[in-house]
């Protein structure tokens, strides 16, 4: 008897193969070409210069062209130099350099400036900057004040009164220099004679800025300050070329806004390949454990012992440590930046802008002095669930 043997399944092709792992790659294809079209309109509608911060040619909030104007009107040349050597080229006896964006500045550019004539406005040094071009003057702590009188007799100052600040710096003064609107005992304003000239640190940009150019006797200091000749060469360098050293500034400053958002679509691109190949994990198996103890429960077992020691510094260490930790990420900016004391200004000034608090506040509940009493720490813990909320919805 002859039986009728069943014939084997049919191997698939190499085109159905293909057509199979093309559609389960389909998803992944089809979000990396988004991200490429997103990037090709946003560099299709970005702007071919990007206004720079204290630019006296910008209008933007960030811009110092208002005050560049003012001073125009006010029968002062107001020459703009994107480079030391432009600087060093347009600088007299009697006009006032006003140097932004000393972090661009490289060992070169300090010894041009070193030997420009006329007197020197440097705003918000750093100590290499500081070294160069104001020795003894020191850099001390950031502020987040918002106002200060000037406490000085320094007639630019005095004329000027009580001006509003926001983030700044504040400076040893070194002997023999006058120190203006103090930040505790430390001030914002330096004024010294070095070599024959005049030379005034400033540690508040934003008096220059469009934005608050208006507030208080802003306008006021930064027109004695910046039009206190009858010129102004105002420096604000541009990037380094290459070969040259980039001075304080960082290695992501350097990077065109191009290659950030191509980096970016990578990383995107490698997690999404990384979640479709990557292996599935079953089900969470829960485990019973001996014994379960709530959350809230640890949490108001650690607070009775802060209690019970009068650590209310402890406590409101690890309250701020918290928040901050929680906030960074939903600002934008890295994980290690919470526990970075050089980020400080970046989170408070980031926090601000998404809140309705100023940075004064921000800054003194983020990173100020330990609460005086029970009360405080509960105030202090009742402002930074606030900060909280409102970031998180806004």
């Amino acid at each position: 008897m002859v039986t009728a043997q069943q014939a084997p399944a049919a191997e698939p092709s190499a085109a159905q193969v293909a057509g199979r792992r093309f559609r389960a790659a389909r998803g992944v294809v089809l979000v990396i070409a988004a991200l490429i079209l997103v990037a090709i309109a946003l560099a299709a509608l970005k702007p071919a210069v990007t206004p720079q911060y204290l630019d006296p040619e910008s209008p933007s909030r960030g811009g110092s062209r208002a005050l560049a104007e003012i001073l125009r009107q006010h029968g002062t040349n107001v020459a703009v130099a994107r480079s030391a050597e432009d600087a060093a080229d347009r600088a007299g006896a009697g006009s006032v350099t006003v140097v932004t964006r000393p972090e661009r500045l490289t060992a070169g550019d300090l010894e041009r400036l070193r030997a420009v004539p006329g007197d020197l406005l440097l705003v918000e040094p750093s100590q290499r900057v500081l070294a160069a071009l104001a020795p003894g003057v020191e850099t001390a702590e950031e502020s987040f004040e918002p106002a200060a009188d000037p406490g000085c007799g320094l007639p630019a100052a005095t004329a000027a009164g009580r001006i509003k600040l926001g983030g700044s710096e504040s400076y040893h003064a070194p002997a023999g220099a006058t120190g203006c609107y103090l930040a505790g005992k430390y001030p914002r304003l330096v004024q010294l004679a070095v070599g024959g000239r005049t030379v005034t640190v400033l540690g508040a940009a934003s008096v220059l800025t469009n934005d608050k150019l208006a507030a208080e006797g802003n306008a006021a200091l930064a027109m004695n300050l910046a039009g206190a000749r009858s010129a102004v060469v105002w420096l604000i360098p541009d990037l380094p070329r290459e070969g040259e050293t980039a001075g304080d500034q960082s290695i992501g400053g350097l990077l065109p806004f191009g290659v950030k958002l191509l980096i970016l679509q990578l990383l995107v691109a490698v997690v999404l390949v990384a979640l479709w190949r990557a292996r599935r994990l079953g089900p969470v198996v829960a485990e019973a454990l001996p014994v379960a103890v709530r959350s809230a429960e640890a949490v108001e077992g650690r607070a009775r012992l802060y209690r019970a020691h009068r650590a209310r510094d402890r406590a409101a260490d690890a309250l701020r440590t918290g928040a901050r930790e929680r906030l960074v990420p939903r600002l934008g900016l890295p994980r290690g930046a919470a526990q970075d004391p050089a980020a400080a200004r970046e989170i408070v000034t980031a926090v601000a802008r998404r809140t309705s608090y100023d940075e004064a506040t921000v800054g003194a509940a983020l990173y100020g002095p330990d609460p005086a009493d029970d009360a405080a720490l509960v105030g202090l813990s009742d402002l930074l669930d606030d900060l909280e909320r409102q970031v998180r919805q806004s």
